[in-house]
């Protein structure tokens, strides 16, 4: 009868070796494309949720073609899946609006919301030699808007909503050559949309005298775009705040993932955030309150971590 003791201790050396194996979690995380700001984000997070919780949690970053893509892949997808679109692209989703029409999927009401992440932000850089301080200044000016992008859709719809149509030259150069066209006098302007401090603002503002322009408040209720502001000193030469638009983006999930790993996700997120900040500034942008531009029902495991750290939800988010 003896040896049942030493199988005994063996059989315990044995489960307790396998524990962390059956811990570590591996979550999919689909952003963006290879090379974008928003696909070096979910590289950051992918670092700061093995670090926050000690290889527990194994993130892996897939290449996205877009927010639609993402979504709709909600259909196919299992409990691993974490996704970031614009909240408004969800909303779209479960009502079978716009891109989605025809489309719809009971798999889109299970969408459910984790945390936010840099918006979308509108920028409208112009060379200092243009001498355009305003939108109104534009007319005549050669500007840059890219190809198919968010930015060069919103930018489109400014041109029209501020009675520019038709009264500027669009430049027929890919958003990667914008900084270049720029510098060697090719274009007065670029717009670009991304997390700020977008790089290739940066680059613009370093290598070349640029103003970065404002909208006034009536220009901002007529985009029907959030408010935002960037900092003054946020780019070379820039002394003033910078109030601009911008397009809020979340992280999500769907009911698929169990409340536990939805929790330590939406916990090792806040608690490492700012570590990410001291990484990429435009992590420093975000914080609890643009949970309020995220109008979707949080998952349960992220309504839990809300709950602790006394950050409220609305009903409607519940």
């Amino acid at each position: 009868m003896h040896f049942l003791k030493p199988l005994a201790a063996v059989a315990s050396v044995a489960a307790l070796l396998a524990t962390p194996v059956l811990a570590e979690t591996r979550v999919t995380y689909k952003s963006a494309k290879t090379g974008s700001s928003y696909y070096q984000m979910g590289v950051q997070i992918a670092e700061a949720m093995k670090a926050g919780t000690g290889g527990d949690i194994i993130v892996t970053v897939e290449e996205s073609q877009g927010s639609v893509q993402n979504v709709m892949e909600v259909k196919a997808r299992g409990g691993d899946y974490v996704f970031t679109t614009p909240p408004a692209l969800v909303g779209l989703a479960q009502g079978g609006k716009a891109m989605f029409e025809g489309k719809g999927d009971p798999a889109f009401d299970e969408i459910r919301a984790l945390f936010p992440i840099p918006s979308l932000t509108m920028h409208f850089v112009m060379s200092k030699a243009s001498g355009v301080t305003d939108f109104a200044g534009m007319e005549g000016k050669t500007i840059l808007l890219g190809k198919g992008s968010f930015g060069a859709t919103e930018g489109e719809k400014y041109l029209g909503l501020f009675g520019l149509e038709g009264k500027v030259n669009i430049a027929d150069v890919e958003l990667s050559g914008a900084v270049a066209a720029l510098k060697n006098g090719q274009i007065d302007g670029f717009v670009t949309a991304g997390s700020y401090p977008a790089p290739n603002v940066i680059e613009a503002a370093a290598s070349a005298d640029v103003t970065v322009l404002s909208l006034t408040d009536e220009q901002i209720e007529a985009s029907k775009r959030a408010r935002l502001v960037i900092p003054a000193g946020t780019y070379a030469g820039q002394d003033a705040d910078i109030v601009t638009t911008s397009l809020p983006v979340a992280a999500f999930t769907t009911t698929k993932m169990d409340d536990d790993t939805a929790y330590e996700l939406t916990r090792t997120f806040w608690e490492g955030k700012a570590g990410l900040g001291q990484d990429a500034a435009w992590w420093n942008g975000v914080d609890p309150a643009l949970l309020a531009t995220v109008p979707v029902r949080f998952h349960p495991g992220a309504q839990r971590y809300y709950e602790e750290a006394g950050i409220a939800l609305t009903d409607d988010q519940k």
